[in-house]
């Protein structure tokens, strides 16, 4: 499964074992982040992400796109 995952990329078993490990170790390390910020900035960053961002038309095409899988 892992030389078939790797040949259909064009690249070699080690070349993408390499790859999804240094992936993964980066989201690991990612999700591990801690951030500490004060309750008003922490108020703020709840607000933006409560906030849906307003349609644009490269929104309403991706939306209208087929997707792969259909």
């Amino acid at each position: 499964m892992i030389d078939q995952a790797a040949s259909r990329l064009g690249r070699s078993r080690s070349e993408f074992m390499l790859e999804v490990a240094c992936r993964e170790a980066e989201d690991v390390l990612l999700d591990r982040a801690f951030f500490a910020v004060d309750a008003g900035t922490f108020t703020q960053f709840q607000a933006l992400l409560d906030e849906p961002l307003p349609p644009t038309d490269k929104l309403r095409r991706l939306i209208k796109k087929k997707t792969p899988w259909d």
